[in-house]
């Protein structure tokens, strides 16, 4: 049986996460950083496995995305 995203907190420390999430980017140019996060969904993505969990992951992401930047 394939569960939802789970949107409630889920990691021990999102502190420690966002650290190791933005030190990876240090010293990255603009285009590395891009390459490094796609990396990164892809590996989770497969990690993952579940096609409807990812189209809502995605879906979700980009209201966000629309919802923060101006057009």
């Amino acid at each position: 049986m394939k569960l939802p995203l789970k949107l409630g907190q889920n990691l021990d420390d999102y502190d420690d996460f966002y650290d190791m999430l933005s030190d990876s980017h240090q010293d990255l140019d603009a285009q590395q950083s891009k390459m490094l996060s796609d990396q990164l969904i892809l590996l989770l993505s497969n990690h993952i496995g579940d096609l409807a969990v990812l189209r809502q992951a995605f879906a979700l992401a980009r209201v966000h995305v629309e919802r923060t930047l101006p057009r």
